[in-house]
């Protein structure tokens, strides 16, 4: 009996946890690799019974900002310091932004510093309400910021030639075919739940 006890604990802990994992602004990969030219999406969700109409990130030192993917419904622009070098990006909804219960992904390309280190993202979320959520606070805080791993990789490895930084695009690529398909996240938690309904469905065949 304890067993299926702490099998139900789990399965309602995944459902529980699994929507707060990822209930604030994100960049992907959160590893990445020295010298590569990694492809980073930022993931906006909505919590608020607001629309989200604009997001600014603010660019870590050391990282620079390529190239951004464009987005029909959505108008960027950049900031820059007197070196030309980008340090933020921000999007504005050309529309109705992002409504609640969903969320949006807006990808660029980075090329990595040749030091490893962790580099946060403080990312500032704008509703049609006016409020701004800041997303610049420690990992264990209400309001983190996004933070990314940069590791020790190949010196003259591009991001194509990378293993790690490869593995971090592979992943964004299966986060952006989801996006395209309608949201699969909820697939494990079916699955999960099946196989405790199915567990539970033995268990009493067996008893009767």
């Amino acid at each position: 009996m304890k067993k299926w006890i702490v099998l139900m604990v789990a399965v309602v802990l995944l459902f529980v946890a699994a929507p707060i994992a990822e209930a604030h602004v994100t960049v992907h990969p959160s590893e990445s690799s020295t010298n590569a030219y990694e492809k980073y999406s930022v993931r906006i969700p909505v919590e608020k019974d607001a629309n989200t109409t604009k997001v600014e990130l603010e660019v870590p030192e050391g990282i620079h900002v390529v190239s951004v993917l464009p987005n029909p419904d959505w108008k960027y622009k950049f900031l820059k310091n007197d070196n030309d070098t980008i340090t933020s990006v921000t999007w504005t909804a050309k529309d109705g932004g992002i409504g609640p219960n969903e969320f949006a992904e807006f990808s660029f390309i980075g090329a990595n510093p040749g030091k490893p280190g962790e580099f946060s993202w403080k990312a500032f979320q704008t509703y049609d309400d006016d409020s701004v959520v800041e997303w610049t606070g420690e990992p264990e805080s209400e309001e983190p910021a996004s933070v990314t791993e940069v590791v020790e990789g190949d010196e003259t490895a591009h991001h194509d030639d990378n293993p790690i930084a490869e593995s971090g695009h592979a992943a964004q690529n299966e986060s952006d075919n989801s996006g395209e398909n309608g949201n699969t996240d909820w697939l494990p938690l079916v699955l999960a739940g099946a196989a405790l309904l199915l567990s539970i469905i033995s268990l009493f065949r067996k008893r009767a």
